[in-house]
């Protein structure tokens, strides 16, 4: 695999219909700088508004993956960034004049094409790959999906398709090398439909550039010539129209290979994939993948690899059973000695949960006033500690941290169970309720030796941190 980023030498472009909503547009590739990723661009749209090729900008995924930001949409991108990720470019604008990209013949090889034509520059800056060093998993039972990641030292994807119909049955495919399998075996597998779902499409809005040069219509059915003709009239298909055999495309139309429709799922994948924003060294199983789950999938992966992003940035070290040690928490938190009430944290799950740990010692200062004789950790250092920890956990890479400051706004119901001694552990959960903006709510506990001590509501805003003077 490549170890530095690239983009394209020079501008190329081309012109075509889109398949779902039939407009025409013109779409150029454009170098792009180091660390820029791939963004789409609506150059027909007043101030040329870009949309970052990533899950956080999905807005529609029927029978294709939408993009968008504010008013400005792109459809059917899947393809598109197929072709990116099959020849490993990193940094890409794609300028149209228009909402969807030409459709072509269907499959990613005419995008592949002009990629190549612009030919390629390598950059200095280094590749960001996520590396999956642990099994993730998706499941949706009601679609019978299932898709896992798997650690592997490369890039490798395995798709099995099966649709309950007897014109396709089963089919699966792989990919184990993306430099010299792309191309040649998965680049020009074209979309596909049963005969079925036509007619269905239409009325429902999509196909509206459909046409059998654009896409392989399965025939999963025996139509009568009236109603074939009707059908083929509503579509404005122009050309006769006949069946071939039961599973065969319709008009004759010769596959490229006999599993195109599982290599053209795993073609939607990988332009799927690419919303992670990374690219990946793992293996990728998945059974009956689609939009809808290849998206949930990616939002999965690009959790971990922004968890991952910002663990690598404050935590130097790397250390057993630790997230982030005391060095780290002093990048992250503005708190100093003797007000710096958590020493580690030892599970962060982006905007979802975290722990901390406090170790109470003797020599806390608080425990000279209170109490002498009896030394007990005062309850309202106890939820400081806890609301420092959930701090942390609002660390979600959408902000410069080292510019914020997390104020509290409020504590609610708070309870203290036992009370704490030198010499306890102190343990804080904090999961997180709810996040709009700048604002949240988290549920807070403390724990020693496994018994809850304390426990509250939180909520916390983000702020700019002052400037200092002069």
């Amino acid at each position: 695999m490549l170890v530095q980023q690239r983009t394209i030498q020079r501008p190329v472009s081309m012109s075509g219909i889109g398949l779902h909503t039939g407009t025409k547009c013109t779409m150029t590739f454009r170098p792009a700088p180091e660390n820029y990723g791939i963004r789409f661009r609506r150059t027909d749209i007043g101030g040329s508004p870009e949309i970052p090729a990533d899950v956080d900008h999905v807005v529609d995924i029927a029978r294709g993956t939408t993009l968008g930001i504010g008013e400005a949409r792109v459809y059917t991108t899947e393809h598109v960034l197929a072709a990116v990720v099959g020849l490993q470019i990193d940094n890409l604008i794609v300028d149209l004049d228009g909402k969807e990209p030409p459709i072509g013949d269907g499959s990613a090889k005419p995008y592949v094409d002009k990629l190549m034509e612009a030919g390629f520059e390598v950059q200095d800056a280094p590749k960001d790959y996520l590396v999956i060093d642990q099994p993730i998993e998706y499941k949706n039972e009601e679609k019978g999906v299932h898709i896992v990641a798997l650690p592997t030292d490369d890039f490798r994807i395995t798709v099995m398709v099966d649709y309950n119909n007897p014109a396709l049955g089963s089919q699966h495919t792989g990919l184990f090398d993306l430099e010299k399998e792309f191309i040649p075996e998965f680049s020009m597998c074209r979309t596909f439909c049963f005969l079925h779902e036509v007619e269905h499409l239409r009325d429902a809005g999509l196909i509206k550039g459909g046409t059998l040069d654009n896409a392989i219509v399965i025939a999963d059915k025996d139509l009568p010539d009236d109603e074939l003709k009707r059908i083929s009239e509503k579509l404005g298909i122009k050309q006769s129209v006949f069946l071939g055999g039961h599973g065969q495309p319709i008009n004759g139309k010769e596959l490229y290979f006999k599993n195109e429709p599982a290599r053209h799922k795993l073609l939607d994948m990988l332009g799927d994939l690419a919303l992670i924003g990374v690219p990946l060294k793992g293996h990728i199983l998945a059974a009956r993948p689609g939009h809808a789950s290849n998206v949930e999938f990616a939002k999965v992966v690009r959790k971990l690899y922004q968890q991952k992003k910002i663990i690598k940035k404050y935590q130097h070290e790397k250390k057993e059973g630790v997230v982030f040690d005391v060095t780290a928490l002093q990048r992250i938190l503005p708190h100093r000695y003797p007000f710096l009430l958590v020493d580690k944290i030892v599970d962060f799950q982006l905007n979802e949960k975290i722990v901390g740990v406090k170790n109470v010692s003797f020599n806390e200062e608080f425990f000279q006033g209170h109490f002498p004789g009896a030394p007990v950790m005062p309850g309202v250092l106890i939820i400081e500690g806890m609301a420092q920890t959930g701090g942390v956990l609002l660390l979600d890479g959408s902000t410069d941290q080292d510019d914020k400051l997390v104020f509290f706004m409020g504590i609610n119901n708070a309870k203290f169970r036992k009370t704490v001694h030198p010499g306890d552990q102190l343990v804080f959960e904090l999961t997180m309720k709810s996040r709009r903006s700048k604002v949240c709510v988290m549920d807070g506990k403390a724990f020693v030796d496994g018994q809850l001590v304390c426990e509250a509501e939180l909520m916390a805003t983000i702020v700019d941190r002052p400037k200092a003077a002069g």
